[in-house]
């Protein structure tokens, strides 16, 4: 290995028992989670190794608890391992585990952003999303703007996966025209909230002021942002562009294709599941890419690049 791109996983990774083994296997680990802990006030090490599943599912505690076990696995890696990563990129809240693994950001402060974060989009609940598979971008846009209402493309996830938002009739509506389109499947998503749809509008007021009280320092590698696609190189810019996250789509398909750019020659994923590493090769095939999420995955890293 040469090069490495890092992606960080988003909102829906979580998973009861996440973070347990490496807890087990590596102290320092179990140091990461009792900061969590001290950092938000809230049993987060419980929440994530016990459940329940609808209390780690919430919002405002899936998130840090998806960016803590991210975060975890990124401080277990080797320093030479590290030192290869020359672009990063996080699906939705994993851009600010990114910025946290850069050191953009104290692992802290991450933690209490995603935490006020989820929180304000939890707090916007009039709306729905649905995953659209098998349509071109164009026609998801094109069954979105037949609409009366609001609803929105706001993940482009990979070609032929594109996910909408917005209002609940809007966001049926569209998935009728989709499936007429010729969609080959249209899956309603359970979640709280029409995310990166205009209706997270209420919540950009409260994030931007978390986002001036956090300190962001420049990034030791650049981050690739959701809302442009587009490498970050300062603090300034990585505060400026997780408001516009908010509100504006993921647009994955061209982040990848923005990292790519740089010229690592593998990507890895560090953080629960292995969804953005699945999205990779849906997106280009010739692209080498590695889930390093358990302490099994962890440990192989290590004997790997010993020394």
């Amino acid at each position: 290995m040469t090069a490495l791109a890092l992606l960080l996983p988003g909102q829906g990774s979580q998973a009861v028992g996440m973070g347990r083994d490496l807890v087990e296997a590596f102290p320092e680990a179990g140091e990461i989670y009792e900061r969590a802990d001290e950092a938000l006030g809230i049993p987060l090490r419980e929440m994530s190794f016990d459940g329940p599943a609808d209390e780690l599912t919430r919002t405002e505690n899936a998130q840090p608890a998806i960016l803590c076990h991210s975060y975890a696995v990124w401080s277990l890696l080797p320093e030479a391992v590290k030192d290869l990563v020359v672009v990063a990129a996080g699906h939705s809240l994993g851009e600010f585990t990114a910025y946290a693994c850069a050191g953009s950001l104290s692992f802290e402060d991450g933690l209490r952003l995603v935490r006020e974060r989820g929180e304000l989009m939890a707090r916007a609940r009039n709306g729905t999303m649905a995953a659209v598979l098998g349509l071109e971008d164009g026609e998801v846009r094109e069954a979105c703007a037949a609409v009366d209402g609001i609803v929105v493309a706001a993940n482009f996830n990979a070609p032929g996966q594109v996910v909408i938002s917005g209002e609940e009739e809007a966001v049926s509506e569209a998935s009728r025209r989709a499936g007429e389109a010729g969609a080959r499947r249209v899956i309603p998503l359970d979640v709280s909230g029409a995310f990166h749809s205009p209706l997270m509008e209420v919540a950009r007021e409260g994030l931007a002021e978390a986002l001036e009280r956090a300190e962001f320092g420049d990034p030791a590698f650049p981050v690739v942002a959701n809302a442009e696609a587009r490498p970050v190189t300062t603090g300034p810019e990585a505060r400026e562009l997780l408001v516009e996250q908010l509100t504006s789509p993921v647009r994955w398909v061209e982040t990848i294709e923005a990292m790519r750019e740089v010229g690592p020659d593998r990507w890895i994923e560090t953080g629960p599941g292995r969804v953005l590493t699945g999205l990779l090769r849906r997106i280009d095939r010739s692209l080498v890419g590695e889930a390093v999420g358990s302490a099994a995955e962890v440990s192989a890293m290590r004997e790997r690049n010993d020394g």
